[in-house]
């Protein structure tokens, strides 16, 4: 009997930890995603199904996270922490509930190639070879939404199955967004001699991550035109719950000499409101949304943030470019992405404002340790 309750004490101890979230930063951080790597000492839970749960004792939803080998690597989930304050949260051995997919990402072959992803904030896709007589882009499409459940799926299927077009709002957002051959709404291209080099569709893509709290994928396009030269570049995406900008990776393979990239806005007629802040990396841009239907839908947003330092924010050919040097071979980060008045940022300067602070929570993220 000793030996038995000596175990179910041992049991009992390991079968609970505490995650400590810390926010240094002097705001608020609400529904903002953290990362619980694991380690030898805390695989544990990672066996077995378990439980998270906040102060208050109310269920956490989480994301397990792989690795190339297919074995867990880390969980995410969303955390509430007030500034300059910690918040911990408990991990307990037991069946935790279904989590909501906020996030999604796939290949669409009946509609030309598309590759679409949202999360709960936007709804985007690029385009694919299914598109090349039509002469698309690289640049990144902005869908509209204005509810967290995922609705790229449903979109597709009423405008393809049951000609219930998503160039119109029926409830629940919709896509006004015009891409042209242009960057779009965040999209990215090397620049040389003052000039935009924007490119065409992607060729091949990779899944990596899917839901339920983050997305990520790779697009691969064989043939950017630099020059006389041809080059690659894949584009890893990453979409996150909660999270107002997207994680781009850029990488150019087949150049030696370093050269120049712009992250840019498409302003269209430029009759929008722009805002930029070199210092930060920041550039965003709010305009009139309007259906195809020439009915009024409030506002749509765009914001791009390279963290990196910035040469140059300039205005050239209707787009809002921040530039940025660029070592050919090594990853570039930026971030960008957009939003709606009538969902979430009733204003053009709520918007900007929500772009400014995300590069400050890039800049101090939350720290985050396992107890």
């Amino acid at each position: 009997m000793a030996i038995a309750a000596s175990l179910l004490i041992i049991l009992g101890v390991i079968a609970q930890k505490q995650i400590v979230v810390k926010n240094t930063a002097d705001f608020n951080r609400t529904a903002e995603m953290v990362e619980v790597k694991v380690s030898k000492k805390n695989t544990v839970f990672l066996n077995k199904q378990f439980v998270l749960k906040n102060e208050k004792g109310e269920e956490v939803g989480y994301q397990l996270v792989f690795d190339k080998n297919k074995t867990v690597s880390s969980f995410i989930f969303q955390a509430d922490v007030k500034a300059k304050s910690t918040t911990i949260y408990i991990v307990s051995e037991g069946k935790p509930s279904t989590v909501k997919y906020l996030t999604s990402a796939r290949f669409v072959p009946e509609r030309n190639d598309d590759f679409a992803w949202e999360n709960d904030l936007g709804a985007y896709r690029m385009f694919g070879p299914g598109l090349a007589a039509e002469n698309p882009s690289n640049g990144v499409d902005l869908w509209l939404k204005r509810t967290s459940d995922t609705i790229v799926n449903k979109r597709y299927r009423n405008e393809l199955q049951h000609g219930l077009t998503y160039h119109v709002d029926h409830g629940n957002g919709l896509d006004c967004y015009k891409v042209g051959h242009a960057l779009g709404a965040g999209g990215i291209a090397p620049y040389q001699n003052g000039k935009l080099l924007v490119g065409n569709f992607y060729n091949r893509y990779k899944i990596i991550e899917n839901g339920p709290l983050r997305s990520t994928f790779t697009l691969y396009y064989d043939n950017i035109k630099i020059g006389n030269e041809t080059v690659s570049q894949e584009i890893t995406i990453t979409t996150t719950a909660g999270s107002v900008l997207n994680k781009a990776i850029v990488k150019y393979v087949g150049k030696t000499k370093p050269f120049q990239l712009a992250a840019g806005i498409f302003t269209h007629d430029e009759k929008g409101l722009k805002h930029s802040n070199l210092k930060a990396g920041v550039i965003a841009y709010a305009e009139d949304a309007i259906s195809n239907a020439n009915i009024p839908s409030g506002r749509n947003y765009i914001g791009v943030n390279v963290p990196c330092k910035a040469k140059a924010i300039a205005n050239q050919d209707n787009h809002l470019l921040i530039i940025a040097d660029y070592k050919a071979g090594s990853n570039f980060t930026y971030f960008f992405g957009g939003g709606w008045s009538k969902w979430k940022f009733p204003t053009d300067n709520e918007w900007f404002d929500a772009v400014e602070k995300f590069n400050k929570r890039i800049k101090q993220p939350l720290k985050v340790k396992m107890k």
